[in-house]
């Protein structure tokens, strides 16, 4: 499928001084560029979930980019079948066409003495591994009964490797977790992981008691040799009693420190670790503009870009004419973060994907060079308005520090 990449829009993120004194350093301009790499919709199913991982090829040829998606059945909640993965290797000009694997599909399952249950894997995040030179991905189970998410359920962190010369991803495995009642609903669902130059593996995950109703957060840090990712220990377990607690986390590295977003049924929420090691984060505190008003993410994940010596969250709020959007969840916007003082900077914020009568909460980031990163998004399909997301757009937005030809 070859695609025409639209106009560059030039995003010029302004000078921000903090309470703090922080000042922010002069970046080069972004340019932001979107494009459509495939669509869904059939009234039955829509693709969801799109999220990439950059295969590094040598010479310095265009990077093996790996988009994991999934299909959505919408007439039920969270109901996913087996992972699907384009290929793009000419910059994202061209992408092959979605190709369901197999080793993904749901499985029959017993639970509780149930044996007619079926789980899978959804919610996968793929990320390159450089000491091992490995396409790993993370995402955690789900288990359905007679077609629904079974309310009361365990979950495990799952993760599967990908073989580029056969185009085709691992088994799932899960990765074993301590003998604790709190461990056995657990999972890497739709985060933003971290791995060391030593590569180890910092993972966030969100874990509860099974059948308790409020999550905790706490990052791992795995071994990971190629095939199999390992529990060595895990951080500050952060919550909030507030519903459903914290969830949902991604983790960044910036600066020598690790910064860490949660979502909240009320309110995104922040912390930070001072990194050299340590997993101690400090106590979440919600996501606010520097001029101290709530920042208006909720119920919805946040992601990282680290690009051009800055820090920036990519994220959904109130706030922008988008009452009629389920949660708010449009237009998708980019933001500065002041490192220090944990608030997005708000003359910086930038609408990276605009509203478009769909929702675009669950995206993920790609990680091309410094200079370039891409995000990913299916549009949602409204059950209200004028449902101009009907062709189910699989967006793809480089932004990038370098003017593109």
């Amino acid at each position: 499928m070859k695609l025409k990449w639209c106009s560059a829009l030039v995003l010029c993120f302004l000078l921000t001084l903090s309470s703090r004194g922080y000042a922010q350093r002069k970046s080069p301009p972004f340019h932001i560029e979107r494009a459509v790499a495939t669509q869904g919709f059939d009234r039955d199913f829509c693709w969801v979930h799109a999220r990439a991982g950059a295969i590094p090829v040598a010479d310095g040829a265009e990077p093996t980019v790996v988009m994991t998606l999934q299909k959505l059945q919408l007439s039920g909640s969270d109901v996913f079948f087996a992972l699907n993965d384009m290929r793009s290797t000419t910059a994202g000009r061209n992408w092959s066409r979605p190709t369901e694997h197999k080793s993904f599909a749901r499985v029959p399952f017993e639970f509780d003495g149930n044996n007619e249950l079926e789980i899978t894997v959804c919610d996968f995040s793929p990320q390159w591994h450089a000491k091992t030179g490995r396409l790993l991905g993370t995402g955690h189970t789900v288990v359905y009964e007679q077609n629904r998410v079974r309310r009361v359920r365990p979950r495990a962190t799952a993760y599967a490797v990908y073989d580029p010369m056969n185009s085709a991803w691992s088994p799932w495995k899960t990765i074993q977790m301590p003998d604790d009642a709190k461990f056995r609903n657990a999972g890497a669902g739709s985060v933003q992981r971290v791995d060391l130059p030593d590569g180890d593996v910092l993972l966030p995950i969100y874990f509860k008691e099974i059948g308790k109703t409020q999550y905790s957060t706490t990052v791992l840090k795995c071994k990971f040799d190629g095939k199999t990712l390992s529990y060595e220990k895990h951080g500050s377990e952060l919550t909030i009693p507030v519903k459903r607690g914290l969830y949902e986390p991604s983790l960044a590295e910036f600066g020598g420190r690790y910064f860490l977003t949660m979502r909240n049924d009320d309110h995104g929420y922040i912390s930070v670790s001072e990194g050299g090691g340590s997993l101690r984060f400090s106590q979440p505190k919600k996501w606010t503009f520097d001029d101290g008003s709530d920042l208006g993410n909720y119920n919805t994940q946040q992601h990282w870009v680290t690009i051009s010596g800055g820090l920036f969250l990519v994220y959904t709020r109130r706030g922008a004419n988008n009452d009629h959007i389920m949660r708010h969840r449009a237009p998708l916007f980019i933001g500065q973060v002041n490192p220090n003082s944990l608030r997005v900077m708000r003359d910086t914020e930038r609408v990276l994907i605009p509203e478009n009568e769909a929702t675009l909460g669950n995206s993920g980031v790609c990680r091309i060079s410094d200079t370039e990163s891409w995000v990913t998004c299916g549009e949602g399909l409204l059950r209200l308005g004028k449902r101009k997301g009907e062709n189910n757009n699989v967006l793809v937005v480089k932004i990038t520090t370098e003017r593109l030809p």
